[in-house]
């Protein structure tokens, strides 16, 4: 049978963090630096002496017990963690959805419509649009859009109606130029604009169209 022979416990001396750096290295030289204590710790075999100049500088960097003052606040009942506290869902409301994730609902005609102070409220959560009078006096909202050619304006078109028939709300559009085409919003059953316009915008501006935009030019 083999024997076994055992090895001597290994001693490994670990610095201080400190004595690495050049300026204690130098107020050691001169016994400038307070005397450190050392601490050894057993690991199996191993035995680690470790400085405790750093502690005495800069403080323990470890975890702390809470004190008295911190137990007495019962702060740990409040934390996330805790099983009795109570969590909360909240669904957003339709002030905080885009527009374009909302439908268009039937306006009666006795409905007042937006006023101007709305509308440019509302006009931030659209992009590209902005707000007219029509003949009338009423307020409608407008977008210009600028296309490679004829064929992409009349598929832009056949987008926007696409979208219009799946909302139940259709804008006015117009063939500006071979290269422009136009869109107007307003509920003409109230004379002015209501919140179906601003939904069918917000739809609207979710339309891909980079597809049919000018090709930029590219300089040599």
């Amino acid at each position: 049978m083999a024997a076994t022979s055992s090895s001597p416990p290994c001693n490994i001396s670990v610095p201080s963090l400190l004595l690495r750096q050049p300026s204690c290295t130098i107020l050691k030289v001169f016994g400038l630096l307070p005397p450190t204590s050392r601490s050894n710790r057993k690991l199996g075999r191993l035995t680690v002496t470790r400085s405790n100049l750093a502690q005495d500088f800069l403080g323990d960097f470890g975890a702390r017990d809470p004190y008295p003052e911190e137990i007495a606040s019962q702060f740990g009942d409040k934390v996330l963690g805790c099983q009795s506290t109570e969590h909360k869902i909240l669904i957003p409301n339709a002030s905080v959805l885009s527009l374009s994730q909302l439908q268009c609902s039937p306006v009666s005609p006795s409905q007042p419509p937006l006023s101007a102070d709305d509308a440019r409220t509302l006009l931030h959560k659209v992009l590209g649009w902005s707000i007219v009078e029509d003949e009338a006096g009423g307020l409608k909202i407008r977008c210009m859009w600028k296309v490679r050619d004829s064929e992409c304006g009349v598929e832009l078109i056949n987008r926007i109606n696409k979208v219009a028939e799946a909302s139940g709300h259709y804008p006015s559009l117009h063939v500006e130029s071979p290269t422009q085409v136009r869109a107007e919003l307003s509920t003409t059953s109230i004379g002015g604009l209501s919140m179906n316009d601003f939904i069918m915008a917000a739809k609207i501006d979710d339309i891909k169209t980079s597809d049919l935009s000018p090709r930029k030019r590219a300089w040599a």
